[in-house]
């Protein structure tokens, strides 16, 4: 069997040990800077959710997969450019970081010109560090209002990437709170280093890149 559906399988059996129930988790395997021959085991053992982070990346090398494949569905995990909303909303079926209403005001004109609705997760600048984007909190009721009210968007969930070097739970914690605040029942968070803790907290997608392909060189 082939390395990284081992490594999926070993991510799936931690979880179960923890009773975390994988009917209401999804895990994005995040095949960001992998080639084809590394992802298409995966697609062939049945996983669904793949995530990308760089456009150029992605259109190369899933706009044929995706024809064949028709119910993959790949999720835009990376910051998003304005001027790249155009190829992103014809091949991706979310975008966990919708961080701006400038941002917000593209995606809705890009999915109008072709008829078509992505479900789109806000991100939560969780620690409010100043090299990161996303909403603050405090932003945050009046933001969703304006994309689902008057920008027609499919808000489903929250994400973060919380500090590093630091506890993650308590922050896990928190966007778990402002999801219920908003009654949206999403929230995409935990990576390969705390996938464990975001499950137990409530994230429904996990997105993980290195517990399932190994190192990126």
């Amino acid at each position: 069997m082939h390395n990284n559906i081992n490594n999926l399988i070993f991510v799936e059996n931690t979880l179960k040990t923890e009773n975390i129930d994988l009917k209401k988790v999804s895990i994005i395997a995040v095949s960001k800077t992998f080639p084809i021959d590394e992802i298409n085991p995966l697609i062939n053992h049945g996983q669904i959710h793949f995530g990308e982070n760089k456009v150029q990346e992605a259109l190369e090398k899933w706009t044929d997969i995706k024809q064949s494949f028709n119910h993959i569905q790949l999720h835009m995990i990376g910051k998003l450019q304005t001027n790249k909303v155009k190829f992103v909303v014809p091949l991706f079926d979310y975008i966990h970081s919708l961080d701006s209403l400038k941002l917000a005001e593209k995606i809705s004109a890009e999915q109008k010109k072709i008829n078509k609705r992505l479900k789109i997760f806000i991100q939560i600048n969780i620690g409010n560090e100043d090299q990161k984007s996303g909403i603050n909190e405090d932003q945050l009721e009046n933001f969703y209002k304006n994309c689902v009210h008057k920008l027609n968007l499919d808000i489903i969930g929250l994400m973060c990437l919380p500090p590093k070097n630091e506890d993650t739970k308590n922050y896990f914690l928190k966007m778990k709170n402002l999801a219920k605040k908003i009654e949206v029942n999403e929230l995409s968070m935990g990576m390969s280093n705390d996938y464990l803790d975001a499950a137990k907290t409530g994230s429904t997608f996990l997105r993980i890149g290195s517990k399932i392909f190994g190192k990126r060189t």
